[in-house]
Protein backbone atom coordinates (compact mmCIF):
# COMPACT_ATOMS: atom_id res chain seq x y z
CA UNK A 1 0.00 0.00 0.00
CA UNK A 2 1.41 3.48 -0.96
CA UNK A 3 1.17 6.50 1.02
CA UNK A 4 -1.32 7.98 -1.03
CA UNK A 5 -3.71 5.28 -1.16
CA UNK A 6 -3.40 4.78 3.12
CA UNK A 7 -4.23 8.80 3.00
CA UNK A 8 -7.23 8.21 0.99
CA UNK A 9 -8.36 4.93 3.05
CA UNK A 10 -7.58 7.08 6.65
CA UNK A 11 -9.61 10.01 4.70
CA UNK A 12 -12.75 7.50 4.06
CA UNK A 13 -13.11 5.96 7.51
CA UNK A 14 -12.90 9.35 9.36
CA UNK A 15 -15.56 10.88 6.68
CA UNK A 16 -17.77 7.64 7.85
CA UNK A 17 -17.11 7.89 11.37
CA UNK A 18 -17.91 11.92 11.32
CA UNK A 19 -21.50 10.66 9.43
CA UNK A 20 -21.85 7.75 12.20
CA UNK A 21 -21.52 10.26 14.61
CA UNK A 22 -24.45 12.71 13.93
CA UNK A 23 -27.13 9.82 13.96
CA UNK A 24 -28.94 8.40 17.00
CA UNK A 25 -27.14 5.83 18.93
CA UNK A 26 -23.70 7.01 17.68
CA UNK A 27 -21.79 5.06 20.01
CA UNK A 28 -22.96 1.49 19.38
CA UNK A 29 -23.20 2.81 15.49
CA UNK A 30 -19.43 3.71 15.30
CA UNK A 31 -18.35 0.69 17.74
CA UNK A 32 -20.16 -1.51 15.43
CA UNK A 33 -18.37 -0.05 12.57
CA UNK A 34 -15.01 -0.54 14.10
CA UNK A 35 -15.80 -4.02 14.61
CA UNK A 36 -16.44 -4.64 11.36
CA UNK A 37 -13.76 -2.20 9.83
CA UNK A 38 -11.12 -4.22 11.93
CA UNK A 39 -12.43 -7.70 11.54
CA UNK A 40 -12.81 -8.16 15.31
CA UNK A 41 -14.84 -6.43 18.55
CA UNK A 42 -15.54 -3.35 19.90
CA UNK A 43 -16.72 -2.20 23.32
CA UNK A 44 -16.66 0.96 25.83
CA UNK A 45 -15.56 0.10 29.67
CA UNK A 46 -15.53 2.19 32.36
CA UNK A 47 -12.24 2.34 34.72
CA UNK A 48 -13.85 -0.44 37.04
CA UNK A 49 -14.70 -2.54 34.18
CA UNK A 50 -18.14 -2.13 33.68
CA UNK A 51 -19.52 -2.79 30.17
CA UNK A 52 -20.75 0.74 28.90
CA UNK A 53 -21.34 -0.01 25.40
CA UNK A 54 -21.17 -2.41 22.66
CA UNK A 55 -21.65 -2.45 19.00
CA UNK A 56 -25.49 -1.38 18.21
CA UNK A 57 -25.67 -4.92 16.00
CA UNK A 58 -22.37 -7.12 16.10
CA UNK A 59 -21.57 -9.36 18.73
CA UNK A 60 -19.79 -7.99 22.15
CA UNK A 61 -16.70 -8.81 23.06
CA UNK A 62 -16.10 -12.24 24.82
CA UNK A 63 -15.45 -11.93 28.75
CA UNK A 64 -12.46 -13.62 28.96
CA UNK A 65 -11.20 -10.16 26.65
CA UNK A 66 -13.46 -8.12 28.38
CA UNK A 67 -11.75 -9.05 31.89
CA UNK A 68 -8.29 -8.65 30.56
CA UNK A 69 -9.14 -5.49 29.12
CA UNK A 70 -10.96 -4.05 32.48
CA UNK A 71 -7.49 -5.08 34.28
CA UNK A 72 -5.66 -2.63 31.68
CA UNK A 73 -8.37 -0.27 32.31
CA UNK A 74 -7.78 -0.53 36.02
CA UNK A 75 -3.78 -0.22 35.80
CA UNK A 76 -3.86 2.48 33.28
CA UNK A 77 -6.13 4.80 35.60
CA UNK A 78 -3.17 4.16 38.16
CA UNK A 79 -0.18 4.91 36.06
CA UNK A 80 -2.04 7.94 34.10
CA UNK A 81 -0.96 5.37 30.76
CA UNK A 82 -3.24 6.71 27.53
CA UNK A 83 -3.41 3.90 25.81
CA UNK A 84 -2.34 0.10 26.17
CA UNK A 85 -1.85 -3.11 23.76
CA UNK A 86 -2.48 -6.89 25.47
CA UNK A 87 -0.76 -9.36 23.01
CA UNK A 88 -2.47 -13.03 23.02
CA UNK A 89 -4.05 -15.66 20.94
CA UNK A 90 -6.04 -15.47 18.75
CA UNK A 91 -6.29 -11.80 19.09
CA UNK A 92 -4.62 -8.48 20.03
CA UNK A 93 -6.35 -6.41 22.13
CA UNK A 94 -5.85 -2.28 22.39
CA UNK A 95 -7.05 -0.08 25.00
CA UNK A 96 -7.57 3.35 24.26
CA UNK A 97 -8.72 5.98 27.37
CA UNK A 98 -11.20 8.60 25.82
CA UNK A 99 -9.98 11.89 26.75
CA UNK A 100 -7.88 13.34 29.47
CA UNK A 101 -8.25 15.65 32.26
CA UNK A 102 -9.52 16.50 35.58
CA UNK A 103 -11.97 13.65 35.08
CA UNK A 104 -10.31 10.76 33.78
CA UNK A 105 -11.88 8.67 36.94
CA UNK A 106 -15.12 9.08 34.49
CA UNK A 107 -13.24 8.56 31.04
CA UNK A 108 -14.69 5.79 29.31
CA UNK A 109 -11.81 3.32 27.43
CA UNK A 110 -12.17 1.87 23.83
CA UNK A 111 -11.64 -1.78 23.69
CA UNK A 112 -10.91 -3.61 19.93
CA UNK A 113 -9.84 -7.01 19.68
CA UNK A 114 -8.57 -7.88 16.36
CA UNK A 115 -6.31 -10.41 14.34
CA UNK A 116 -2.31 -8.63 15.20
CA UNK A 117 -1.90 -8.53 11.45
CA UNK A 118 -4.93 -6.17 11.15
CA UNK A 119 -3.68 -3.91 13.85
CA UNK A 120 -5.41 -0.51 13.11
CA UNK A 121 -3.28 1.80 14.07
CA UNK A 122 -4.39 5.20 12.76
CA UNK A 123 -7.47 4.55 12.23
CA UNK A 124 -7.89 3.77 16.48
CA UNK A 125 -6.58 6.97 17.18
CA UNK A 126 -9.16 8.69 15.59
CA UNK A 127 -11.73 6.32 15.93
CA UNK A 128 -11.15 7.32 19.80
CA UNK A 129 -11.22 11.09 19.43
CA UNK A 130 -14.46 10.80 17.96
CA UNK A 131 -15.99 8.44 20.03
CA UNK A 132 -14.75 10.50 22.90
CA UNK A 133 -16.52 13.25 21.42
CA UNK A 134 -19.67 11.38 21.30
CA UNK A 135 -19.78 9.82 24.20
CA UNK A 136 -19.14 13.25 25.96
CA UNK A 137 -22.34 14.49 23.89
CA UNK A 138 -24.06 11.07 25.27
CA UNK A 139 -23.16 11.31 28.57
CA UNK A 140 -24.34 14.83 29.05
CA UNK A 141 -27.96 14.29 27.26
CA UNK A 142 -28.34 11.84 29.75
CA UNK A 143 -27.64 13.73 32.76
CA UNK A 144 -29.72 16.52 31.06
CA UNK A 145 -32.63 13.89 30.98
CA UNK A 146 -31.96 13.06 34.69
CA UNK A 147 -32.30 16.60 35.86
CA UNK A 148 -35.19 16.98 33.51
CA UNK A 149 -36.95 13.80 35.05
CA UNK A 150 -35.58 14.94 39.03
CA UNK A 151 -37.31 18.58 38.36
CA UNK A 152 -40.65 16.79 36.77
CA UNK A 153 -40.86 14.92 40.03
CA UNK A 154 -40.30 17.43 41.72
CA UNK A 155 -42.65 19.57 40.94
CA UNK A 156 -45.08 16.43 40.34
CA UNK A 157 -44.61 16.43 44.10
CA UNK A 158 -45.49 20.06 45.18
CA UNK A 159 -48.61 19.22 43.23
CA UNK A 160 -49.24 16.64 44.47
CA UNK A 161 -48.69 18.09 48.45
CA UNK A 162 -50.89 21.40 47.22
CA UNK A 163 -53.72 18.51 46.57
CA UNK A 164 -53.70 17.43 49.56
CA UNK A 165 -53.19 20.68 51.41
CA UNK A 166 -50.05 20.79 53.04
CA UNK A 167 -48.89 24.63 51.44
CA UNK A 168 -46.70 24.87 54.03
CA UNK A 169 -44.50 21.88 52.30
CA UNK A 170 -45.09 22.63 49.46
CA UNK A 171 -43.92 26.48 49.16
CA UNK A 172 -40.59 25.00 50.60
CA UNK A 173 -39.84 22.63 47.80
CA UNK A 174 -40.98 25.37 45.42
CA UNK A 175 -38.41 28.20 46.79
CA UNK A 176 -35.87 25.93 45.54
CA UNK A 177 -37.63 24.98 41.61
CA UNK A 178 -38.87 28.98 40.41
CA UNK A 179 -40.90 30.02 39.84
CA UNK A 180 -42.14 31.33 43.34
CA UNK A 181 -46.11 29.85 43.80
CA UNK A 182 -48.28 32.34 43.78
CA UNK A 183 -50.90 33.32 46.66
CA UNK A 184 -53.83 32.84 44.25
CA UNK A 185 -53.85 30.91 40.82
CA UNK A 186 -56.23 30.01 37.92
CA UNK A 187 -55.78 26.24 37.57
CA UNK A 188 -55.74 25.02 34.00
CA UNK A 189 -56.10 21.22 32.27
CA UNK A 190 -54.64 21.04 29.08
CA UNK A 191 -55.89 17.55 26.94
CA UNK A 192 -52.91 17.19 24.32
CA UNK A 193 -53.27 14.76 21.48
CA UNK A 194 -51.57 11.14 21.75
CA UNK A 195 -48.34 12.16 22.14
CA UNK A 196 -48.05 15.62 21.78
CA UNK A 197 -47.68 16.57 25.74
CA UNK A 198 -43.86 16.96 25.80
CA UNK A 199 -44.13 18.94 22.84
CA UNK A 200 -46.83 21.60 24.11
CA UNK A 201 -45.26 21.35 27.38
CA UNK A 202 -42.12 22.97 25.67
CA UNK A 203 -44.49 25.27 23.84
CA UNK A 204 -45.86 26.48 26.85
CA UNK A 205 -43.01 26.73 29.31
CA UNK A 206 -40.91 29.35 26.18
CA UNK A 207 -44.40 31.84 26.16
CA UNK A 208 -45.35 31.42 29.83
CA UNK A 209 -41.80 32.57 30.59
CA UNK A 210 -41.58 31.51 34.19
CA UNK A 211 -45.83 33.07 34.77
CA UNK A 212 -46.94 29.36 35.70
CA UNK A 213 -46.14 26.00 36.98
CA UNK A 214 -46.41 23.23 34.53
CA UNK A 215 -46.55 20.06 35.75
CA UNK A 216 -47.48 16.30 33.84
CA UNK A 217 -50.09 14.83 35.05
CA UNK A 218 -49.67 11.85 37.18
CA UNK A 219 -52.87 10.30 36.20
CA UNK A 220 -53.69 11.08 32.99
CA UNK A 221 -50.70 10.26 30.07
CA UNK A 222 -52.34 13.36 27.96
CA UNK A 223 -52.72 16.13 30.77
CA UNK A 224 -50.72 18.82 31.82
CA UNK A 225 -52.06 20.81 34.75
CA UNK A 226 -50.74 24.43 34.84
CA UNK A 227 -50.67 26.56 38.29
CA UNK A 228 -51.30 30.20 36.34
CA UNK A 229 -50.90 33.18 38.78
CA UNK A 230 -53.62 36.41 38.26
CA UNK A 231 -53.09 38.10 35.24
CA UNK A 232 -53.81 42.09 36.47
CA UNK A 233 -54.92 44.73 34.09
CA UNK A 234 -51.63 46.81 33.87
CA UNK A 235 -48.92 45.31 31.30
CA UNK A 236 -51.21 44.82 29.04
CA UNK A 237 -50.24 40.73 28.68
CA UNK A 238 -53.30 38.32 28.03
CA UNK A 239 -54.51 35.93 30.37
CA UNK A 240 -52.55 32.76 30.27
CA UNK A 241 -54.50 30.31 29.89
CA UNK A 242 -56.60 32.41 26.89
CA UNK A 243 -52.84 32.49 25.08
CA UNK A 244 -52.16 28.41 25.72
CA UNK A 245 -55.25 27.61 23.87
CA UNK A 246 -54.57 29.95 21.19
CA UNK A 247 -50.89 28.36 20.64
CA UNK A 248 -51.64 25.44 21.09
CA UNK A 249 -55.53 25.03 18.85
CA UNK A 250 -54.97 21.11 18.68
CA UNK A 251 -55.66 21.33 22.45
CA UNK A 252 -58.07 21.32 24.90
CA UNK A 253 -58.32 23.70 27.97
CA UNK A 254 -59.82 23.73 30.87
CA UNK A 255 -59.83 26.66 33.49
CA UNK A 256 -60.53 27.25 36.92
CA UNK A 257 -61.58 30.59 39.04
CA UNK A 258 -59.27 32.22 40.68
CA UNK A 259 -58.74 30.42 44.23
CA UNK A 260 -56.57 30.85 46.57
CA UNK A 261 -53.27 28.51 47.05
CA UNK A 262 -54.32 26.18 49.83
CA UNK A 263 -57.91 25.74 47.54
CA UNK A 264 -55.82 23.98 44.48
CA UNK A 265 -57.90 20.51 44.85
CA UNK A 266 -60.75 22.33 44.03
CA UNK A 267 -59.22 24.35 41.09
CA UNK A 268 -58.69 21.27 39.67
CA UNK A 269 -62.01 19.57 39.97
CA UNK A 270 -62.96 22.95 38.07
CA UNK A 271 -60.40 22.93 35.35
CA UNK A 272 -61.25 19.52 34.90
CA UNK A 273 -65.22 20.22 34.85
CA UNK A 274 -64.34 22.91 32.57
CA UNK A 275 -62.50 20.65 29.64
CA UNK A 276 -65.62 18.42 29.59
CA UNK A 277 -67.02 21.41 27.94
CA UNK A 278 -64.10 22.55 26.25
CA UNK A 279 -64.16 19.53 24.00
CA UNK A 280 -67.64 20.20 22.87
CA UNK A 281 -67.02 23.90 21.80
CA UNK A 282 -65.46 25.82 19.29
CA UNK A 283 -62.02 26.55 19.87
CA UNK A 284 -61.76 23.88 22.45
CA UNK A 285 -61.49 26.32 25.58
CA UNK A 286 -63.67 26.80 28.47
CA UNK A 287 -63.39 28.30 31.88
CA UNK A 288 -65.42 27.29 35.27
CA UNK A 289 -67.93 30.16 35.59
CA UNK A 290 -70.43 28.41 37.99
CA UNK A 291 -70.45 28.67 41.73
CA UNK A 292 -71.18 25.35 43.17
CA UNK A 293 -70.29 24.60 46.59
CA UNK A 294 -72.27 23.38 49.01
CA UNK A 295 -70.47 23.73 52.06
CA UNK A 296 -71.38 28.27 52.36
CA UNK A 297 -74.97 27.07 52.07
CA UNK A 298 -74.69 24.64 55.30
CA UNK A 299 -73.73 27.31 58.38
CA UNK A 300 -71.61 26.03 61.31
CA UNK A 301 -73.96 22.76 61.74
CA UNK A 302 -71.94 21.55 58.39
CA UNK A 303 -68.15 21.59 59.94
CA UNK A 304 -69.69 20.12 62.91
CA UNK A 305 -70.73 16.85 61.03
CA UNK A 306 -67.93 16.48 59.25
CA UNK A 307 -65.72 16.31 62.10
CA UNK A 308 -67.99 13.77 63.67
CA UNK A 309 -68.03 12.13 60.18
CA UNK A 310 -64.41 11.86 59.90
CA UNK A 311 -63.48 11.58 63.67
CA UNK A 312 -62.79 7.47 63.34
CA UNK A 313 -60.35 8.55 60.58
CA UNK A 314 -58.65 11.76 61.92
CA UNK A 315 -58.38 9.70 65.12
CA UNK A 316 -56.81 6.59 64.20
CA UNK A 317 -53.28 5.41 65.73
CA UNK A 318 -51.77 2.88 63.11
CA UNK A 319 -50.95 -0.82 65.03
CA UNK A 320 -47.46 -0.57 62.82
CA UNK A 321 -44.98 2.64 62.26
CA UNK A 322 -45.52 1.35 58.45
CA UNK A 323 -49.16 0.94 58.53
CA UNK A 324 -51.16 4.26 57.30
CA UNK A 325 -51.54 7.04 59.57
CA UNK A 326 -54.64 9.63 59.96
CA UNK A 327 -52.64 12.29 57.27
CA UNK A 328 -52.15 9.09 54.57
CA UNK A 329 -55.85 7.77 55.10
CA UNK A 330 -57.35 10.90 54.64
CA UNK A 331 -55.23 12.05 51.37
CA UNK A 332 -55.92 8.18 50.02
CA UNK A 333 -59.80 8.90 50.21
CA UNK A 334 -59.50 12.08 48.88
CA UNK A 335 -57.41 10.97 45.96
CA UNK A 336 -60.01 8.31 45.73
CA UNK A 337 -63.29 9.90 45.37
CA UNK A 338 -61.23 12.48 43.26
CA UNK A 339 -59.48 9.61 40.60
CA UNK A 340 -61.04 6.77 41.50
CA UNK A 341 -58.87 3.92 40.32
CA UNK A 342 -56.33 6.60 38.94
CA UNK A 343 -56.00 7.11 42.84
CA UNK A 344 -52.67 4.68 42.58
CA UNK A 345 -51.25 6.88 40.13
CA UNK A 346 -51.68 9.73 42.06
CA UNK A 347 -50.45 8.50 45.43
CA UNK A 348 -47.45 6.54 43.94
CA UNK A 349 -48.64 3.48 45.10
CA UNK A 350 -49.67 -0.33 44.53
CA UNK A 351 -52.66 -1.00 43.45
CA UNK A 352 -53.02 -3.82 46.11
CA UNK A 353 -51.91 -1.20 48.81
CA UNK A 354 -54.92 1.07 47.91
CA UNK A 355 -56.93 -1.73 47.76
CA UNK A 356 -55.69 -2.18 51.72
CA UNK A 357 -56.37 1.48 52.32
CA UNK A 358 -59.49 1.23 51.39
CA UNK A 359 -60.22 -1.57 52.99
CA UNK A 360 -58.99 0.15 56.08
CA UNK A 361 -60.94 3.36 55.81
CA UNK A 362 -64.49 1.57 55.26
CA UNK A 363 -64.22 -0.31 58.53
CA UNK A 364 -63.14 2.80 60.02
CA UNK A 365 -66.35 5.06 58.29
CA UNK A 366 -68.35 2.22 58.06
CA UNK A 367 -69.43 2.49 54.31
CA UNK A 368 -68.93 0.92 51.23
CA UNK A 369 -66.51 3.10 48.99
CA UNK A 370 -67.91 1.79 45.39
CA UNK A 371 -71.44 3.04 46.03
CA UNK A 372 -72.09 6.84 45.11
CA UNK A 373 -74.22 7.27 48.46
CA UNK A 374 -71.41 6.44 50.40
CA UNK A 375 -68.84 8.12 48.59
CA UNK A 376 -70.84 11.52 48.35
CA UNK A 377 -71.27 11.45 51.86
CA UNK A 378 -67.36 11.05 52.35
CA UNK A 379 -67.06 13.80 49.65
CA UNK A 380 -68.80 16.31 51.46
CA UNK A 381 -67.48 15.78 54.72
CA UNK A 382 -64.32 16.35 53.44
CA UNK A 383 -64.88 19.48 51.48
CA UNK A 384 -67.13 20.71 55.10
CA UNK A 385 -63.43 19.53 56.69
CA UNK A 386 -61.36 21.94 55.21
CA UNK A 387 -63.87 24.50 54.84
CA UNK A 388 -63.32 25.55 58.47
CA UNK A 389 -64.25 24.93 62.43
CA UNK A 390 -67.75 24.33 63.85
CA UNK A 391 -69.46 26.82 65.57
CA UNK A 392 -69.38 25.69 69.07
CA UNK A 393 -72.89 25.83 69.33
CA UNK A 394 -73.49 23.94 66.63
CA UNK A 395 -75.34 20.23 66.89
CA UNK A 396 -73.59 18.06 64.62
CA UNK A 397 -77.24 16.50 63.46
CA UNK A 398 -77.15 13.60 60.60
CA UNK A 399 -76.44 13.93 56.80
CA UNK A 400 -80.41 14.13 56.12
CA UNK A 401 -80.73 17.11 58.18
CA UNK A 402 -78.27 18.87 56.88
CA UNK A 403 -79.86 18.51 53.52
CA UNK A 404 -83.25 19.38 54.62
CA UNK A 405 -82.00 22.82 55.30
CA UNK A 406 -83.31 25.28 52.97
CA UNK A 407 -80.02 26.71 51.99
CA UNK A 408 -79.08 23.22 51.09
CA UNK A 409 -82.86 23.28 48.82
CA UNK A 410 -82.05 26.15 47.41
CA UNK A 411 -78.76 25.06 45.97
CA UNK A 412 -79.78 22.03 45.24
CA UNK A 413 -82.30 23.04 42.52
CA UNK A 414 -79.66 25.57 40.97
CA UNK A 415 -77.30 22.57 40.46
CA UNK A 416 -80.45 20.79 38.32
CA UNK A 417 -81.92 24.02 36.72
CA UNK A 418 -80.28 23.54 33.45
CA UNK A 419 -81.80 19.86 32.80
CA UNK A 420 -84.60 19.04 31.17
CA UNK A 421 -87.24 16.44 32.75
CA UNK A 422 -85.62 13.89 30.66
CA UNK A 423 -81.97 14.85 31.93
CA UNK A 424 -82.89 14.57 35.71
CA UNK A 425 -84.27 10.68 34.48
CA UNK A 426 -81.48 9.95 33.37
CA UNK A 427 -79.28 11.74 36.32
CA UNK A 428 -81.33 9.35 38.26
CA UNK A 429 -81.03 6.41 36.93
CA UNK A 430 -77.11 6.60 36.63
CA UNK A 431 -77.09 7.67 40.38
CA UNK A 432 -79.38 4.78 41.59
CA UNK A 433 -77.01 2.36 39.16
CA UNK A 434 -73.87 3.94 41.10
CA UNK A 435 -72.64 5.32 37.77
CA UNK A 436 -72.41 2.13 36.13
CA UNK A 437 -73.22 2.57 32.18
CA UNK A 438 -74.47 -0.68 31.85
CA UNK A 439 -77.15 -0.42 34.40
CA UNK A 440 -78.14 2.82 33.70
CA UNK A 441 -78.94 1.67 30.29
CA UNK A 442 -80.74 -1.38 31.54
CA UNK A 443 -83.09 0.92 33.71
CA UNK A 444 -83.38 3.49 31.03
CA UNK A 445 -84.20 0.98 28.33
CA UNK A 446 -81.28 2.03 26.00
CA UNK A 447 -78.56 0.65 24.80
CA UNK A 448 -74.76 1.29 26.74
CA UNK A 449 -73.56 3.93 23.72
CA UNK A 450 -77.40 5.71 24.09
CA UNK A 451 -76.41 6.37 27.62
CA UNK A 452 -73.16 7.25 27.53
CA UNK A 453 -74.40 9.82 24.70
CA UNK A 454 -77.12 11.11 26.85
CA UNK A 455 -74.64 11.68 29.79
CA UNK A 456 -72.23 13.66 27.06
CA UNK A 457 -75.22 16.14 26.34
CA UNK A 458 -75.90 16.18 30.15
CA UNK A 459 -72.06 17.01 30.74
CA UNK A 460 -72.45 20.39 28.31
CA UNK A 461 -75.57 21.25 29.69
CA UNK A 462 -74.68 21.42 33.46
CA UNK A 463 -70.88 22.71 32.31
CA UNK A 464 -69.40 19.21 34.66
CA UNK A 465 -67.45 16.16 33.97
CA UNK A 466 -70.00 13.05 34.70
CA UNK A 467 -68.06 10.10 32.51
CA UNK A 468 -64.61 11.19 33.78
CA UNK A 469 -62.98 11.81 36.74
CA UNK A 470 -63.20 13.91 38.63
CA UNK A 471 -66.43 13.52 37.95
CA UNK A 472 -69.62 16.07 39.91
CA UNK A 473 -71.52 12.75 41.05
CA UNK A 474 -71.23 13.43 44.63
CA UNK A 475 -72.87 16.68 43.93
CA UNK A 476 -76.04 15.66 42.14
CA UNK A 477 -76.55 12.83 44.41
CA UNK A 478 -76.34 15.03 47.60
CA UNK A 479 -78.50 17.84 44.83
CA UNK A 480 -81.16 14.67 44.35
CA UNK A 481 -80.89 13.80 47.96
CA UNK A 482 -81.84 17.28 48.75
CA UNK A 483 -84.95 17.12 46.16
CA UNK A 484 -86.08 13.86 47.81
CA UNK A 485 -85.38 12.76 44.11
CA UNK A 486 -83.95 9.75 44.17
Amino acid sequence: MTAATGSADRADDIVALTRLSTEPGAVGAMLGWLAARTGGTAALLDVDGRTLAVPANRPAPDPPVLAAAAAAAAEMHRRGTPSAVLGGEPDTIDVVRLGTGDDAARVPYLVVAHRAERRPGALLADAARLLGLCWRVAEADRTRRRVASAMSRSREAVLHLLMIGSLAAARRIAATLGPRLPDVARVVVVECPGGGRLRIAGEIESFARGRAWIVPCPVRPHHLIALVPPERAHGGRPRLDLLIAERAPEARVGASQEVPLRETALGYEQAFHALAVARGVPGGYACFDRRTDLTPFLGGRGPAWAAEFLTPCLSHVPARRADPGAEELLATLTSWLTFDSGARHHLKIHRNTLSARLRVLEDLLGLDLTRVADQSAAWLALRLHAAGIASPDAGAGSLEDLLASPGAVVWARSQLLPLDPAGIETVRAWLRADTRLPATASALGISAPAARKRLARIERALGRSLLHAPSARHELWLAMRALDAL
